[in-house]
């Protein structure tokens, strides 16, 4: 009896001690794996009936994104046909903003439908009909633009009944229809998921009802682990929470960003095409305002030509010197006709953008003759020119238009009296110290005007394309977004300082270009080495065909090459071309005009048998487009008119030995 006493005494502790402890788990598991699967069943059900819900809610997104399109392309023709109508500009403006809204709202439908191949199968038709609708509505647009109010109408009166139409309100219905089928089948599959959902949670509720019992049987056992796991559990509620608000934070703001650099992209766009259709039409408006300074410049350097002539004739005999000096002044007067005409043909061709480095100072110093024909004798020109031989990396031909196009801004700002501030310096910037601009050294070009300057509203909205604040038929508001986009595509930047009744500084900022200036090293070359040339080209005595159709240059070409020291074998007419190289078989080059009757110079050599296709080829022009692209003449060299003794016989010396820096002397010369 005393051994069962002390069996009970000493072992019956260590059992109660294993049974408080295992009591928790053999409450606890059975209600942790009771609650897990009806929480996991709950947790499907609630799955199930966010995905119906979701699948319900882009239903009706894709429909209100549908009917929003349908009411924009209604907006948007109605508005046409009250601008075919009244021929107001606003109302023209108006259309074409709705018109480009209705793209905008196809873009958003097309990216809320793209993993559905049925929708996206209708959204396609949409565009197809979009876009073929909007050639249709354009060309209405632009009849009405250029008066042409009665064959508008007429378009207008057949787009009503055009197959794009009703193809674009068949896609629309499509599109609608669809969704509303999906969306009475959506619906069905929330009910059931609610349905399910709330079974699950009536059954959750028994059980726990079941089980709170035995629960609070083992409270006190479990208390400080449940305590624990509650303040974990809180803990881990919160931050699944803070992850998925940022989650819904990043996804809402990369949708904007994705949605605004969609319409930026499509902005970009239509600018684009604005500035290609009205820039030839700009340049060609500042060509006219050129008119009347450019005919009394060039009166000014005939009768600098001829008095000079009439003078040296009187003189020949008697004072051979002053004779001399007066040709020298005649000479003067030609080589300035001559690279005004230049510069006045070479802005007003149009061509592609051909970026090239550019030494901005002595641009604006060349175009200064320009400027002032175009903005009057009012306005008083200042020069700061301070970029230290800088160079930039840009087009030629838009650059010079930027320039001018803010001249004209400036001359309207102060009303074609007051001064204009040209400035050309250095700056070394920090990212982003202007606009976007990257950290490094920019060349600054600015236009300044003591105008009546601009407010803070208007300056926000200078460079958007069309808006203007001149009066009507005095501006197109497109000069300073081309300005932009000419910039943008330079790798610069652009900004505006002004204040009203103080003036206004458009400031540009564009890329110091590093790279060699061949064509100057080139030029200066063939000016010191001219009298080599001239030398060089007296010991050849070459033969050379000579064709051009004008009799009086013909003859002035002939003395020149005597002149040199060759032998000239003279045609009017590119017809004689090979008879002439068949009769002088030791004809060492072809000197030939470009633009000729009946066949053109580089179509003459190109008709040239294969047995004189080796010989050297120069091509005279007169025409400053022709110099800008060599392509067309097949490679050949190239020389100017007017051109001078040493700039003939360096570009036979160039042509002969067929060296680019040779060519490009010639080219200068």
């Amino acid at each position: 009896m005393s051994g069962v006493a002390r069996f009970d005494d000493t072992y019956m502790p260590g059992w109660r001690e294993l049974w408080s402890r295992a009591l928790p788990f053999l409450i606890g598991i059975p209600l942790v794996i009771a609650m897990a699967a009806l929480l996991y069943y709950a947790s499907i059900a609630a799955r199930e009936r966010d995905a119906a819900l979701a699948q319900q809610q882009r239903s009706y997104e894709v429909i209100a994104l549908t009917r929003r399109l349908e009411g924009t392309v209604a907006k948007a023709e109605s508005n046409l046909a009250r601008y075919v109508i009244s021929m107001e500009a606003d109302t023209g403006r108006l259309y074409q903003d709705q018109w480009r809204q209705a793209g905008a709202q196809l873009d958003a439908l097309d990216r809320a439908t793209r993993r559905d191949p049925v929708q996206k199968l209708h959204v396609d038709n949409l565009r197809a009909a979009y876009i073929d609708r909007g050639k249709t509505l354009s060309d209405i647009g632009l009849r009405t633009t250029y008066d042409q109010k009665e064959g508008s109408l007429a378009k207008f009166y057949q787009a009503g009944k055009a197959a794009n139409l009703t193809q674009i309100t068949e896609a629309l219905d499509q599109v609608i229809d669809t969704e509303n089928d999906r969306l009475g089948r959506r619906s069905v599959a929330v009910s059931r998921a609610s349905d399910v959902t709330r079974d699950i949670t009536r059954t959750y509720r028994l059980f726990a009802l079941a089980l709170t019992i035995a629960f609070l049987t083992t409270m006190w056992f479990i208390r400080s682990a449940i305590e624990d796991r509650r303040r974990e559990s809180r803990l881990a509620e919160e931050e699944a929470m803070r992850t998925v608000e940022l989650e819904k934070a990043v996804a809402a703001r990369t949708a904007e960003l994705e949605q605004a650099y969609a319409q930026l992209q499509h902005e970009s766009e239509e600018r684009s095409a604005a500035e290609e259709s009205l820039r030839q039409m700009q340049k060609m408006e500042a060509v006219g305002q050129l008119t009347g300074g450019i005919a009394h410049d060039f009166n000014n350097m005939l009768a600098v030509v001829v008095g000079g002539l009439e003078l040296a004739r009187r003189k020949v005999g008697e004072v051979p010197e002053e004779a001399i000096r007066h040709l020298d002044n005649a000479m003067e007067g030609a080589n300035r006709a001559s690279a005004l005409t230049r510069r006045l043909l070479s802005f007003a061709r149009t061509e592609p953008n051909l970026p090239d480095a550019i030494q901005p100072e002595e641009l604006v110093r060349g175009m200064i003759d320009l400027i002032d024909r175009t903005i009057g004798d009012q306005v008083k020109v200042v020069l700061n020119l301070n970029a230290d031989g800088w160079t930039i990396f840009a087009d030629r031909h838009q650059l010079e238009n930027a320039i001018l196009n803010l001249a004209v801004n400036a001359r309207d700002a102060m009303d074609a009296r007051g001064t204009l501030t040209l400035s050309v310096a250095q700056a070394r910037l920090k990212a982003r110290e202007i606009g976007e601009c990257m950290a490094g050294e920019y060349v600054r070009l600015s236009v300044g005007d003591t105008g009546c300057g601009m407010t803070p509203e208007v300056i926000q909205r200078a460079f958007e394309p069309f808006f203007t604040t001149k009066p009507v038929g005095k501006g197109t508001g497109l000069g300073l977004s081309q300005i932009f986009g000419f910039v943008g595509q330079a790798d610069g930047e652009i900004r505006i300082l002004s204040e009203q009744g103080k003036g206004t500084e458009v400031q540009i900022y564009l890329p110091r270009h590093i790279g060699s200036r061949a064509s100057e090293a080139v030029t200066a070359v063939t000016s010191q080495n001219s009298r080599d040339w001239e030398r060089a080209a007296r010991q050849r005595g070459l033969t050379l065909l000579v064709i051009e159709d004008d009799p009086r240059v013909l003859a002035q070409t002939r003395a020149a090459l005597v002149e040199l020291g060759h032998k000239p074998i003279c045609r009017d007419h590119p017809g004689q071309c090979i008879d002439a190289l068949n009769s002088h078989r030791d004809i060492a080059m072809i000197i030939s005009d470009v633009m000729m009757p009946d066949m053109t110079g580089p179509e003459m050599v190109a008709a040239l048998p294969p047995a004189h296709r080796s010989i050297p080829v120069l091509f005279i022009t007169g025409y400053a487009g022709n110099v800008s692209d060599n392509r067309l003449f097949d490679g050949h060299q190239l020389l100017r008119k007017p051109f001078t003794l040493a700039s003939l016989s360096a570009a036979i010396e160039g042509t002969l030995s067929g060296s680019p820096r040779l060519a490009a002397g010639a080219a200068a010369g």
